[in-house]
């Protein structure tokens, strides 16, 4: 009864008259909004413009309890909640919100950062597959999850570029580029919303996060400031933000850090002059977690001012904070602000509203049904599987890949028997205690369990405060008396004397180590990328025993692995795998999947080297990156200046053979087309993928470009042994740039047009624009 006098009321408010202008395009939507605005005081619209998180879910040092929320909410005071996806809860809240004077309904966000309940890998990993057709349903799969368990809205993509691997939230964007960036915000945008601007039931408004830059704190430091120019932003990052607003992404979450002097939440230029005027976005912009009250301890003001700055910036919802709340009302009295500003931000929050169909059906995402069937399902757990073993990047192999299923394999170190932590950061699932580990998916595989054997190995780091800490300091945010189990309980070296005995006796060995999902993530900066100590005694303690050493590497970020590189017969590596973890591992190290995955962040040799990334400027004293050093060069002493694994690398169980890049025409005129072409050979004894890639230099230009830029990216299956050609079809478009005085263009002249397996080994030809 219920739901159909609230669409017998929106049938009514459809027939009332009309207030402030709008023209949105949806002349039935504008009726709609125009008269409930009508209808609403100051203080009802500013209320829409209020987030708050469940009183659950700690997102910020000071959160509401349950008892502040429901008074905010039924004082109309609160236009949406995030942190709880139990739809009888979430219904709960529904029924309050239609029991407030304006009988607005609620939005319900999540973090929904690599799937939902079904757990994929952690979006670093997915970007190394460059399979945007699989990204895409990724997102779909996420999506499905998300709005049966009452959510309508995800914070997700994570779309900002990385170039300094000590920053731990690398682990939730698609890496250093921003071409390979921007196809990745598109799919995700899509697979969340669908391709048209109708939402059905299992459709979510997706939140392109963090708006904007956050990738390039400095020192990699969390939160920290960004010291960028206009510029550079334009060519090395905007790009992905760019791509997201173009295919309609319906809100943006403005980000912590602040850029030229301005902290994001009310940075003008890039909330307005940028995303709207340049971008063309038309959603609405939440502040990422008490964002706004923390633009004070940047120093541009109190709250007061700096919730008013935002609002007159382009920022529209509030999360946590209570600044708009709480002080928009006083800055309106005082002539500080205007209803116009108020109005155009609530507006927004409605129009996303409208669109979900929530004024016609409040409830459309609250169907307890679709909770118990659609969650968690065997198909979703397949999908899965499939994603992670396409995400798996082999950075070495002397030939000890693929394992064989008749050997004795021990399986030690503390990843390899460990449930939850094949999630990886920004997890939420359920069923973490469900995920496959690696001891299982190996056993799972081979001919005979008992062949396999295993040991934890060593702890995971010598410092057992440390440990302690990102183990249960969560915890301890909402626990204040909570008490912590011991994480040491058995001695260091009655581990590594297991693993080593169990070592002596195995064909080859298969070593679990890395990170756990609480090193990387947010709050998670590392300034050593190396693996942890504790891991590293038991690797070299490993290594003394003369077998074969496979290193599973269990990471959020790109880490320094010079000493692996030079002992280790292999390393494959897994990032955080997801659900499906220990199946998808076992797929790849016994070859019943050939490996295919390529890196989209640069590995450093050493940290002093970050940040790091392939697509860098030259200097006026040029260094070969693999040069011995030299004195007034723009090198290391100690290092040179290559990354240990670059950009877009990653081996194969099979070999690849490249022809010359061969292009249409060696002159193009400006605004014209042409194709790269190149044939690539299957060379080795089995079937596999290769990632081909396009790069491409200007030679001459009126402001510097970059040694390399990645234009271009095709994944294709070639079988043993078979020859493919493979054509790119560009236009000078692709050769532009955003020049000092911001404008793109092309600009005429010589370009290098680079095809190749990685960022490194290129095949290049020359092309004249006129």
């Amino acid at each position: 009864m219920k739901k159909f006098l609230y669409t017998i009321a929106m049938g009514a408010a459809l027939l009332g008259g009309c207030t402030s202008a709008s023209n949105s395009g949806d002349a039935e939507m504008d009726r709609f909004i125009n008269d409930l605005m009508s209808k609403m005081s100051v203080e009802d619209k500013i209320g829409q413009l209020n987030l708050h998180s469940y009183a659950g879910f700690r997102s910020a040092e000071k959160v509401n309890t349950d008892d502040e929320n429901v008074k905010q909410l039924m004082a109309g005071q609160m236009g949406g909640m995030y942190g709880i996806s139990n739809v009888n809860v979430l219904r709960e809240l529904q029924d309050l919100a239609l029991q407030t004077k304006n009988g607005i309904p609620l939005i319900f966000g999540l973090d929904i950062i690599h799937g939902h309940e079904t757990v994929f890998p952690i979006p670093l990993a997915m970007s190394t597959s460059w399979n945007m057709p699989m990204l895409e349903k990724v997102a779909r799969t996420a999506a499905v999850e998300a709005s049966a368990t009452g959510i309508n809205w995800v914070y997700s993509p994570m779309v900002d570029i990385a170039r300094d691997a000590r920053w731990g939230r690398i682990a939730e964007g698609n890496g250093e580029d921003p071409y390979l960036g921007g196809e990745i915000a598109k799919a995700y945008v899509l697979g969340y919303q669908g391709h048209d601007a109708v939402y059905d039931s299992t459709e979510v408004m997706t939140c392109v996060k963090h708006y904007a830059l956050y990738g390039a704190a400095e020192a990699g430091r969390d939160y920290n400031t960004v010291n960028l120019g206009r510029q550079e932003i334009m060519n090395g990052f905007m790009r992905p933000y760019a791509e997201a607003a173009k295919v309609g992404a319906a809100s943006f979450m403005s980000s912590f850090n602040e850029f030229e002097g301005i902290p994001a939440s009310s940075n003008k230029y890039l909330l307005t002059d940028l995303l709207r005027d340049t971008y063309g976005f038309k959603g609405f912009v939440v502040s990422d977690a008490t964002a706004v009250i923390e633009e004070v301890a940047h120093g541009i003001g109190d709250l007061q001012e700096v919730s008013a700055r935002s609002l007159q910036a382009g920022l529209d919802m509030d999360m946590n904070s209570d600044g708009f709340v709480g002080t928009l009302k006083k800055s309106l009295d005082e002539g500080r602000i205007t209803e116009a500003d108020i109005d155009k931000a609530c507006r927004r929050i409605l129009e996303a509203k409208y669109k979900l169909g929530l004024f016609q059906d409040p409830y459309k995402y609250l169907n307890p049904d679709r909770a118990a069937k659609e969650v968690f399902t065997a198909e979703s757990r397949a999908f899965a599987r499939q994603v992670a073993q396409e995400c798996q990047v082999l950075l070495k192999n002397n030939g000890v890949l693929p394992l064989k299923k008749n050997a004795r394999i021990a399986v030690v170190g503390p990843l390899a028997d460990n449930a939850s932590e094949m999630s990886g950061t920004w997890s939420m699932s359920s069923h973490a205690d469900e995920n496959v580990t690696i001891l299982q998916g190996i056993k799972d595989a081979v001919s005979n369990p008992n062949n396999v054997s295993y040991a934890e190995g060593s702890w995971f780091l010598n410092d057992a405060q440390l440990e302690s800490d990102l183990k249960y300091g969560l915890i301890g945010l909402f626990m204040p008396d909570f008490k912590p189990a011991p994480v040491h309980t058995t001695p260091k070296a009655t581990l590594m004397a297991e693993a080593v005995a169990k070592a002596r006796q195995a064909d080859v060995i298969v070593a679990c180590v890395g990170e756990n999902a609480m090193m990387n993530g947010e709050g998670a900066s590392r300034a050593d990328i190396s693996i942890p100590d504790a891991q590293v005694e038991l690797l070299k303690a490993l290594k003394a025993t003369g077998k074969p050493i496979v290193l599973v590497l269990n990471t959020g970020r790109p880490l320094t692995l010079n000493w692996e590189d030079e002992n280790m017969d292999a390393i494959l590596n897994t990032w955080s795998q997801g659900s499906e973890a220990g199946h998808a591992i076992a797929d790849v190290l016994f070859g019943d999947v050939n490996p295919s995955a390529k890196l989209t962040t640069s590995f450093p040799r050493a940290v002093g080297q970050l940040p790091l990334y392939y697509n860098h400027k030259n200097t006026g004293r040029p260094h070969g990156d693999y040069e011995k050093y030299v004195k007034f060069r723009s090198n290391y002493i100690d290092v040179v200046n290559a990354p240990l694994y670059p950009f877009g690398y990653g081996l194969s169980y099979t070999t690849f053979e490249y022809s010359d890049v061969q292009l249409s025409a060696a002159e193009v005129a400006n605004g014209g087309n042409f194709t790269a072409t190149v044939t690539v050979k299957n060379t080795g004894n089995m079937d596999g993928k290769e990632i081909v890639q396009l790069y491409i230099h200007d030679v001459v230009s009126t402001s510097t470009r970059p040694v390399k830029e990645l234009r271009g990216f095709q994944k294709v299956d070639i079988k043993a042994g078979e020859t493919k050609t493979i054509t790119f079809e560009l236009s000078t478009e692709d050769l532009k740039y955003y020049n000092h005085e911001l404008q793109y263009v092309c600009e005429p002249g010589d370009f290098e047009i680079m095809v190749g397996p990685n960022s490194r080994d290129v095949k290049t030809a020359l092309l004249t624009v006129k």
